[in-house]
């Protein structure tokens, strides 16, 4: 049996990292099962006090963290004025220490953004850009609902880079009537774009999106079959590799030292706040692990936070802790440290499982630490549902 964990400094192996969520879009995009919303007018100014005074409730809570890393998602950030990012910036940094390498990053659609915007969000404090390019061709741009066409993004790319030392862009594959040969093209292309990171997300269809009630009357055409999927995978893991990126986490590349230390912050399983409709944090208090969510709808959140009630928090088991370790970890190249796992749930990860898991090439081990082989990442799902029991 391992010794006690103790929790209250489990959270300092991933860090300290705050996330914002904007739930404002200009569109609503049919695949898309985020909490964003599309409204007419927004009152900026009620906006900022709410998340001010949330900001100054976490630090209230969270005392001598040093911040890591700051994240604005959504939604669409870019939609915020430069004003209210830099309000928060500035709120953040008067409430807590920021590492010396802190890294800011905020969301942006091409469509939403002009180099000016871009300039100010810069002189704002932001100094890494995420831009949800998400296809280069027209066709399919259109066919995922977005706003922008190809040269509006390029172009959004070209001055995001003159702005922002740190640039990453979203792609998603796996789309209708996409050929291997034809992400090989574009994912050459996008490979030859990138500066530093690029985040690949195959096409999921989710229940209470536009697509999902489309696939359900039997829309959506041209879907690639399972085989395709892993062979868009593989094709994808190669050709990162051979352009110098690492595969460092499932759907995520960067060149070496350029990985998302905000998301490593949630893989390595540090400690987050969520700030701003239906946020989700993990956080530390003493030797307590707490689960927060906040209210969902854009106007039920401002009511919580003017009234004082933000959100749910929730004491997580030992239990709880070792499976979203394991879950989180997993996700990344590097993998877990089993003495972690131990800590955390008090008992070993089972050795037999481990074991057949390296029998079937799922995963490896090194020393102390184990990892999903490229063909485990595959399945992970699959893979995690088997380490966890207990036969």
């Amino acid at each position: 049996m391992a010794a006690s964990p103790d929790i209250s400094e489990d959270w300092r192996a991933g860090g300290f990292g705050i996330y914002l969520h904007w739930p404002f879009c200009q569109a609503k995009c049919p695949y898309c099962d985020f909490n964003s919303h599309v409204v007419r007018h927004v009152d900026h100014a009620r906006w900022e006090r709410a998340f001010l005074a949330e900001i100054d409730r976490h630090a209230e809570m969270t005392p001598d963290r040093v911040v890591k890393s700051v994240f604005f998602g959504g939604g669409t950030p870019s939609l915020m004025p430069a004003s209210l990012v830099e309000a928060i910036i500035d709120r953040l940094r008067a409430r807590w220490p920021f590492a010396n390498d802190v890294e800011i990053t905020l969301e942006a659609n091409p469509s939403s953004s002009e180099a000016q915007k871009f300039r100010d969000f810069a002189h704002a404090g932001v100094n890494r850009l995420s831009l949800g390019v998400q296809a280069l061709n027209d066709r399919d741009l259109k066919r995922l609902g977005r706003l922008h066409d190809l040269d509006e993004a390029l172009t959004a790319f070209d001055m995001a880079r003159d702005s922002f030392g740190r640039v990453s862009f979203d792609l998603i594959y796996a789309r209708q009537d996409q050929s291997l040969e034809d992400w090989r093209a574009e994912l050459s292309r996008a490979l030859s774009l990138a500066v530093d990171h690029i985040s690949l997300y195959q096409l999921t269809i989710e229940d209470g999106t536009a697509f999902g009630d489309r696939f359900r009357h039997g829309g959506l055409r041209g879907l690639p079959s399972d085989d395709l999927s892993a062979e868009l995978y593989a094709l994808t893991q190669e050709m990162a590799t051979d352009a110098g990126f690492s595969a460092y986490e499932v759907s995520n590349l960067a060149r070496p030292g350029s990985e998302s230390r905000h998301n490593l912050v949630y893989w390595r399983y540090g400690d987050y706040l969520g700030i701003g409709p239906g946020a989700h944090g993990r956080v530390t208090l003493g030797d307590t692990r707490i689960a927060t969510e906040a209210p969902r709808m854009p106007g039920a959140w401002l009511d919580a936070v003017e009234s004082g009630k933000a959100g749910t928090a929730e004491r997580l088991t030992r239990e709880d802790m070792a499976e979203e370790f394991l879950l989180f970890g997993l996700r990344l190249s590097e993998g877990i440290d089993l003495h972690r796992f131990s800590a955390l749930a008090g008992h070993e990860l089972n050795p037999k499982r481990i074991g057949m898991m390296e029998d079937i090439g799922m995963m490896e081990r090194r020393d102390d630490r184990i990892h999903a082989t490229d063909e485990g990442r595959m399945v992970l799902n699959s893979v995690l549902a088997e380490l966890m029991r207990d036969d």
